[in-house]
C-alpha cells in the first residue's frame, strides 16, 4: 500500500536545501521534485541542489523541470536560452529541432533531471489568445505538431530523459491562462477529435507521461469539474478509450484555476481518484504534509493502479551524467550555437521577455 507522499511531485524554495524543507521531504517521501528559476543560480549550485534533494528520499525520485525552449526554459537562469518551439517551427528545419531535443536531454541529465515536462502537444490556433501557450506550440495544425514535437521528443528521450506531453485535453482554445483562472473550452467532442486530439493520439505511445491541464470542457464533462479533477476525462477518455499506457500527471494544483475553487485536500484526492498518478504541487511546500495525509485516503483499487504506473515510470529513470563545469560550458556553447543557427547572430543575442503569468500562490 502506498503512502500519500508517493503521488506528489513537489516544488521547493530557494537555491539550496534548507533544514525545514529537508525535514518535510524526509517525512513525506514524495515521488519527486520540480525545480523552477527560483532554484537556479549557477551550474554547480544547481547540480548540488538536485543531489541534495535526491539524498533525502529512500527511492529514486522523479526530478523534473519545464525546459521547453524560449520563454519556458528554466535553465536559462544559468546558461543559454534555447530557441522556442515557435522559433524552430518558423525556421522549418527538422534537423535543428532534433538538435534541440538531443541538447535538452543531455543538459538535463548533466544536472540530474530525469523527466522533462515537454513537449507541448497543443496546436496553435490563435497566437493572440491570452492563454498560456504563447510561442510554445510546435505547429499551426496537428500534422505539424506531430512532426515537430515528435522529432524533439525522440531525440530528447534518446539522451535518457523521459518526456511528458501537455496539456491534455488541449489548451488551444482556452481564452484565459489557468495560472490565474479556470478557462472554459467550449469545443465539441467532434471538434476536439478533428483538431486538438490528433497530435496527442499520434504521439501518445512515445510519451512517457501525459500532463492533464486545468480547464472546463462542458462537452466532455458537464459536472463543472476541471479536466484535471474529472474522472470522465482522465480515466474515461485518456485511459479507457485511448488506452494510454504511460503515467498521468496533473498540472500544478497550486494554480489559480484550482486554488481559487478547491481546498487542498479535495483537489489532491480528486486529482488522483480521477486518474492522475502524480500531482504537481509547486509553490506551497509547507502544505505538502497536509496533502500527503489527504492522499493516504485514496481508494485501494485506485491506489494499486497508480502504484503500478509510478513503479513503471521509476523503472525507466536514468541516472545523472557526471557533472563538471567544463562539461556544462561545452554543452552551453552548443545550445547557444543552436540559437544562432535558428535565429541568426543578431536576434540570438536578445532573450525572450519573461512575460509568463505566475501562480497567484507563488510567494517564494
Amino acid at each position: 500500500m502506498m503512502h500519500g507522499g508517493q503521488y506528489i511531485l513537489m516544488g521547493v524554495p530557494g537555491a539550496e536545501l534548507d533544514a525545514k524543507t529537508a525535514a518535510i521531504i524526509r517525512e513525506v517521501q514524495p515521488a519527486g521534485f520540480i525545480l523552477f528559476g527560483r532554484n537556479i543560480k549557477a551550474p554547480a549550485q544547481l547540480r548540488r541542489f538536485v543531489d541534495d534533494l535526491r539524498g533525502e528520499v529512500k527511492h529514486v525520485p522523479v526530478v523534473t523541470i519545464d525546459q521547453e525552449g524560449g520563454r519556458v526554459s528554466r535553465l536559462k537562469e544559468c546558461g543559454a536560452e534555447p530557441p522556442s518551439a515557435k522559433q524552430l517551427r518558423d525556421k522549418g528545419d527538422l534537423r535543428l529541432i532534433e538538435r534541440h531535443g538531443a541538447l535538452t536531454g543531455e543538459i538535463l541529465r548533466l544536472f540530474g533531471f530525469n523527466l522533462n515536462l515537454a513537449p507541448v502537444v497543443d496546436v496553435s490556433v490563435n497566437g493572440d489568445l491570452d492563454n498560456s501557450l504563447k510561442n510554445r506550440t510546435w505547429g499551426l495544425n496537428p500534422a505539424e505538431v506531430t512532426l515537430n514535437a515528435g522529432a524533439f521528443n525522440r531525440t530528447m528521450r534518446e539522451q535518457g530523459v523521459l518526456s511528458c506531453g501537455k496539456h491534455f485535453p488541449g489548451y488551444s482554445y482556452a481564452a484565459v491562462d489557468p495560472h490565474h483562472e479556470l478557462p472554459v473550452v467550449a469545443r465539441s467532442r467532434r471538434e476536439l477529435e478533428e483538431t486538438e486530439w490528433k497530435a496527442f493520439k499520434s504521439l501518445a505511445s512515445e510519451l512517457d507521461a501525459m500532463m492533464v491541464g486545468h480547464a472546463n470542457y462542458p462537452a466532455l464533462d458537464d459536472s463543472g469539474f476541471p479536466s484535471s479533477l474529472s474522472r470522465k476525462i482522465v480515466h474515461g477518455i485518456l485511459r479507457e478509450e485511448w488506452g494510454y499506457p504511460g503515467a498521468v500527471i496533473s498540472d500544478d494544483l497550486d494554480m489559480g484555476a484550482i486554488v481559487g475553487h478547491y481546498g487542498l485536500a479535495e483537489s489532491v484526492t480528486r486529482a488522483v481518484e480521477a486518474g492522475n498518478d502524480l500531482v504537481l504541487l509547486c509553490h506551497r511546500p509547507e502544505l505538502i504534509p497536509e496533502a500527503a495525509k489527504a492522499l493516504g485516503t485514496i481508494s485501494p483499487g485506485r491506489a494499486a493502479v497508480a502504484e503500478r504506473q509510478i513503479a513503471h515510470l521509476r523503472e525507466k529513470l536514468d541516472p545523472p551524467l557526471s557533472f563538471s563545469p567544463e562539461a556544462h560550458a561545452a554543452l552551453d556553447r552548443k545550445i547557444y550555437q543552436l540559437r544562432v543557427d535558428t535565429l541568426g547572430a543578431e536576434a540570438a543575442a536578445a532573450r525572450s521577455a519573461d512575460d509568463g503569468k505566475r501562480s497567484p500562490v507563488e510567494t517564494f
